[in-house]
């Protein structure tokens, strides 16, 4: 509870704060103010309405003079805030002035109201006293010493208030301790709502760097990842020609074989590593075509090169998307290529073709060992801890089906999956029908 009291803005984000909650209570000041004329204003159209009816209410006239006040004072206050919201150049003291004088307006009117309306013993009619005080409490993000000085003019009101009724001694000392309690009512709950408001500006200004640094690393990780994988090209460029030169002169060479497939296995790690690392996506070119051949052609392809099973089936053979051949393609590649490197040798691998409500629906399935429960939600991270060695021990960097997705994105699509351990893994890629 002590440490409430004491609180202040942690020396970083002091000044900061202070400038924010020195506009935000600037625009407290002119919503009140003018919730304040509003009602004091219908308060004064149906006192002229009705005029006969509330001549005769006690104390008449007071209720009057404190109208006006509260008319005059909230036309005031209300012209002061919406000058000093449009004039940003005044200093951050004026505006606490204007702020401060506005919460001992408050208190004063609601004190004004329960003290007339208590017969000059305000002890005895609090309410539309402690509204003015829940009201600055809430509204208004007050500085310690402030609300000390606010606190203690509120005793020095009930004492003053006391000269001029004629109440016993006994009434005037239960008055004073009045004072003292509304004066530490106010004081709590200040410093309550202060508390929470400078620890919410606080943490909000403390994820808005955690979220910048974070940025900052993430260009920095990219530009590495850029510059790493572009100055790895040519020395792989230099190492696959001479492969090349080695097969041209002994085709059956095992260790040219294997250079050159390193080769381009490295060259495919850079070539998503880049993709990977790309904040901007250049505007996708697209032409529509049919699917259900392009896909065929596709499977065709990896039936040659893999001699594996590989079977194809168009459920609708006239399906047509606009896309980009490419890079489609080596999405195709990237699943197709997975489906073989975690299913046996005999197992097949099956693509269709055909349409799922106003999209167009490519499915691939295979009947290899499936993905893990524990690695489902993993599957489409960049360099995702769900990456693992095929069957024959292939590698992976965990960048392909992450490409995968954005590339479909790209296409105004969706990348979905579903695999269950053991029993295989099934992708459907859904474009828009052209």
């Amino acid at each position: 509870m002590f440490a409430l009291f004491t609180y202040k803005t942690p020396p970083k984000f002091s000044a900061e704060f202070k400038e924010y909650y020195g506009f935000a209570n600037l625009k407290q000041v002119k919503v009140l103010s003018t919730t304040l004329l509003i009602i004091a204003g219908l308060t004064r159209v149906l006192g002229l309405l009705f005029y006969d009816d509330v001549q005769n209410i006690r104390n008449y006239n007071a209720h009057s003079l404190g109208n006006w006040i509260q008319l005059s004072g909230s036309f005031i206050f209300f012209l002061t805030s919406r000058w000093a919201l449009q004039k940003p150049e005044i200093t951050s003291r004026m505006r606490q002035y204007i702020t401060i004088a506005f919460i001992v307006f408050i208190l004063l009117v609601s004190f004004g109201v329960s003290y007339t309306v208590s017969m000059y013993n305000t002890k005895n009619t609090l309410t539309m006293f402690l509204i003015g005080i829940v009201v600055v409490s809430l509204f208004f993000a007050i500085e310690h010493k402030e609300i000390i000085m606010i606190s203690t003019s509120v005793i020095i009101i009930f004492i003053i208030s006391m000269v001029i009724p004629r109440i016993n001694f006994e009434e005037k000392i239960m008055n004073v301790i009045a004072s003292f309690v509304l004066a530490f009512i106010l004081m709590c709950a200040s410093r309550y709502s202060y508390y929470f408001k400078s620890q919410h500006f606080v943490q909000v200004k403390q994820l808005e760097e955690k979220n910048l640094e974070i940025e900052r690393l993430n260009i920095q990780k990219s530009e590495i990842l850029s510059f790493v994988a572009h100055d790895l090209r040519n020395p792989l460029n230099n190492i696959g020609t001479l492969s090349s030169f080695i097969l041209q002169e002994n085709e059956e060479s095992l260790e040219a074989k294997m250079i050159a497939d390193s080769t381009k296995q490295a060259k495919e790690i850079i070539n998503d590593l880049i993709d990977a690392v790309k904040h901007e996506e250049a505007i996708l070119q697209t032409e529509p075509t049919n699917i259900a051949n392009y896909v065929e052609a596709i499977a065709d392809k990896w039936r040659r090169n893999s001699n594996r099973n590989i079977l194809f089936e168009a459920i609708e053979i006239d399906v047509m998307a606009a896309i980009n051949y490419s890079k489609l393609e080596r999405v195709m590649d990237n699943i197709i290529s997975n489906g073989l490197k975690f299913s046996d040798i005999d197992t097949p691998l099956s693509i269709s073709v055909g349409r799922r409500n106003t999209n167009i629906c490519i499915v691939i399935k295979d009947y290899g060992i499936g993905i893990p429960d524990k690695l489902l939600k993993y599957i489409f991270n960049q360099f995702t801890q769900a990456g693992r060695r095929g069957l024959k021990g292939e590698k992976s960097v965990g960048l392909g089906l992450h490409i995968s997705k954005k590339i479909v994105e790209q296409h105004k699509g969706r990348l979905i999956f579903s695999s269950i351990e053991n029993q295989g893994s099934t992708f459907t890629i859904l474009l828009p029908s052209a």
